[in-house]
């Protein structure tokens, strides 16, 4: 067995599942061995962070409060972020145009795991097929993104 190949492929699609396929061939691995690694290393990741997101997001939002509060306390003016940035706008018109399914099989996809099953929770949390979804998403992208990895590879 190849340990090292594989625990690579896992550690590599827990961040960047999209292009982690694309290794597999070169690797020496079979279509199925690059699959289930690659799936496997996607799913544990957004388990982790999509049931642990509300803990980044309450993170977040007491370190913006903390730093409002010392920028009181000292003085000096805060420079307010922009909310109405590029990203932002993009982000709500991805969620309006396609809802939970797009954002749920597309974000994780091509943002990364992590920041895209945070977004997704941030956006569906409260809904019960947020989670199954991205499940379901990420079983269909890596049966894709493999097979076009594999597919290439035949032409190289």
């Amino acid at each position: 067995m190849l340990w090292g190949k594989y625990i690579g492929f896992f550690g590599f699609s827990m961040i960047k599942f999209l292009f982690t396929p694309f290794g597999g061939p070169k690797a020496g691995l079979s279509f199925i061995e690059t699959y289930i690694v690659c799936v496997t290393g996607a799913l544990v990741s957004a388990a982790i962070f999509y049931f642990s997101s509300e803990f980044f997001l309450i993170r977040a939002h007491k370190k913006r409060k903390e730093l409002l509060l010392q920028s009181i306390e000292s003085g000096i003016p805060l420079k307010q972020k922009k909310k109405f940035t590029k990203t932002n706008k993009l982000i709500v018109r991805i969620k309006r145009k396609l809802g939970i399914i797009g954002v749920a099989f597309y974000a994780p996809l091509f943002l990364s795991i992590p920041i895209g099953t945070i977004i997704t929770a941030k956006f569906y949390g409260k809904e019960k097929r947020t989670f199954p979804l991205i499940i379901l998403g990420i079983g269909i992208n890596g049966v894709l993104t493999t097979g076009t990895a594999y597919i290439i590879a035949d032409f190289f």
